[in-house]
């Protein structure tokens, strides 16, 4: 069994299905997806029904992202998020607008069911975007941290790379997991990016929802496979961007 870990999808389900058929995905391998399903491209309601249908024949663990929530208080409760609709929001309301009620109350249960984050038998983190606790996930004050942080990825980037773990000034959040892999902060918006690691936190989220491509990742060869870039896929849609 492979596992997989695979980045920001933002409505790309053309990219999706691509980088699916590229790694060879089948029902042996567990997928685990880092967030952020919608907003972005014009296919929100038909990525959310695709994983809805892979849920059911595949091992899959969805991740909370902020844009998943954005779009859960829509729906759910009316939210009117005037800066929800200008980052990718609009392109899901209008997604939205062709979906009959059923297909919104199972959207709705997707989006309530997903994970803040997950922790594998190998110490191994996978969440949206971050944490701040020094403690680790259990002792975070606010869950919104998990979908909204961005100064995890910050820290890690801006880490000495020679500095140990066993180092006393190697920092304690990232000293309580193997590994952590995370989305939330395109790598680039502008260029093709693959995944990159920064001291123990790897960034999976290339730029679907702008001008990069979707990637997924396996976490044990971390061997990289990717769609071509998003928007390449959807000839006359701004994206993003």
């Amino acid at each position: 069994m492979r596992t997989f870990v695979v980045g920001d999808i933002h409505s790309g389900l053309k990219g999706l299905k691509q980088v699916f058929e590229r790694a060879g995905v089948t029902p042996d391998d567990q997928l685990i997806f880092l967030g952020d399903y919608v907003d972005g491209w014009s296919e929100a309601v038909e990525t959310v029904d695709f994983l809805i249908e892979l849920g059911n024949s595949h091992n899959c663990i969805f991740i909370r992202g902020n844009h998943d929530e954005l779009c859960l208080e829509w729906l759910r409760d009316g939210k009117d998020n005037p800066l929800w609709l200008q980052h990718g929001g609009g392109a899901t309301l209008a997604s939205y607008e062709k979906a009959d009620a059923q297909t919104k109350r199972n959207h709705i249960q997707f989006y309530e069911g997903l994970k803040n984050h997950y922790v594998d038998s190998n110490k191994r983190l996978f969440l949206h975007a971050g944490f701040t606790n020094l403690k680790g996930i259990e002792y975070e004050y606010f869950k919104q941290t998990f979908y909204w942080d961005r100064t995890l990825w910050e820290l890690a980037r801006s880490l000495n790379p020679k500095l140990e773990r066993s180092n006393p000034d190697y920092p304690k959040r990232l000293a309580h997991y193997k590994e952590i892999f995370i989305g939330h902060t395109p790598i680039s918006k502008t260029t093709v990016a693959q995944p990159t690691r920064a001291a123990n936190v790897w960034n999976v989220d290339t730029g679907a929802a702008f001008k990069g491509p979707l990637s997924m990742l396996d976490i044990d060869s971390k061997t990289i496979f990717q769609s071509d870039p998003v928007h390449q896929l959807y000839p006359g849609e701004p994206g993003r961007n």
